[in-house]
């Protein structure tokens, strides 16, 4: 499981440094925060004073201080108040929180109603939101680069994801089970994003954090699910096939740099499928992989998944052939020519 899942990877925020000369990265707070945060997972008394099982919501004002849970500012049934992030970070859980509950049968987190909690306002001009283990944080964002990360509902719904693979999979940070951390976050993001905004696979822009992006950087997004691998749309482009697999060790061995691979595959079933039943699929394999799982074992157990779901109606007989093709499209599998050709 992650830790310190920040929606922004620290080769992006780096990258620019050196683009533009500017201070972006505060990689001080983020080592603070990470040992901190890393601490408190071994508590055992982190949820001390929040109800059980009801899946309430808590936002934190931290005050431009570098702590978590500083001012308690609205709780679960409280009318909005007069702060923009606080109001935002609020109703997108809400939208988050239903969506997971009504159409994947999933309560909260840990599908046992844990609380949620958020922190807005963190440090000064902070470039990134993260999910820590038991919160997500958000900074305010510089911006001329960034705008503030809780106004975007993708990125919460990027950040609360982590959260449920850490219930569930519980996927390693590293190499390719932390790229399909990484993967599953931005698939929940990007598929209620769409829901949020009435949008479908066609539709659908498929970028993520492009609300976020500042006056300097108008355009562009952090990552694309569709076409990962363009050099104008991304702010780090990632691979958007095998061929092209990082085998670094910078980014945890790639683990936001070689989502992009498992993104590109999404995007092509949900072409096909539709983006919510895709969803439904992705949900369920998520439910059945390890905490070691690889790229190849995804789509095993997304084929595994397929058939109860067209029995349901949610998925047609063809649904396995769509999945071959995408996977193979990126070069996670490989199958001989005459099984690829599209239902």
């Amino acid at each position: 499981m992650c830790h310190h899942c920040s929606i922004l990877p620290t080769r992006i925020l780096e990258k620019l440094e050196k683009e533009t000369n500017a201070r972006l990265f505060t990689k001080d707070l983020s080592d603070k925060l990470r040992k901190k945060r890393a601490a408190a997972l071994l508590r055992t008394d982190r949820y001390e004073g929040f109800s059980a099982g009801t899946a309430d919501r808590w936002v934190f004002d931290s005050q431009h201080s570098e702590e978590q849970r500083v001012k308690l500012v609205r709780g679960e049934g409280q009318l909005a108040i007069n702060d923009r992030e606080v109001n935002s970070v609020y109703d997108h859980a809400g939208i988050i929180r239903r969506y997971f509950l009504e159409d994947l049968g999933w309560n909260s987190l840990d599908n046992s109603g844990m609380d949620l909690l958020f922190n807005v306002h963190l440090s000064v001009q902070y470039n990134n939101a993260f999910w820590d283990g038991d919160d997500v944080s958000y900074g305010d964002g510089d911006g001329t680069y960034f705008k503030g990360f809780a106004h975007a509902i993708d990125v919460t719904a990027h950040e609360m994801s982590h959260g449920i693979v850490q219930y569930t999979a519980g996927l390693l940070y590293e190499g390719q089970p932390g790229a399909l951390n990484e993967h599953f976050a931005d698939v929940f993001g990007t598929v209620i994003k769409q829901l949020y905004k009435g949008q479908n696979e066609q539709t659908a822009d498929w970028l993520l954090g492009d609300e976020i992006m500042g006056p300097a950087l108008a355009g562009r997004a952090i990552r694309s699910m569709k076409t990962p691998d363009d050099p104008h749309i991304p702010l780090d482009p990632q691979p958007a096939h095998m061929k092209d697999y990082f085998h670094g060790e910078e980014d945890y061995y790639g683990v936001h740099i070689n989502s992009g691979i498992p993104n590109k595959a999404f995007y092509l079933v949900a072409l096909h499928t539709g983006t919510f039943a895709a969803g439904k699929l992705w949900f369920e394999a998520l439910k059945k992989l390890r905490n070691t799982s690889r790229f190849s074992d995804l789509h095993r157990t997304l084929a595994e998944c397929i058939p109860a779901l067209v029995r349901g109606g949610i998925l047609n007989e063809s649904a396995g052939k769509i999945l071959d093709q995408a996977f193979a499209d990126v070069g996670i599998i490989s199958i001989p020519s005459e099984a690829l050709a599209r239902p």
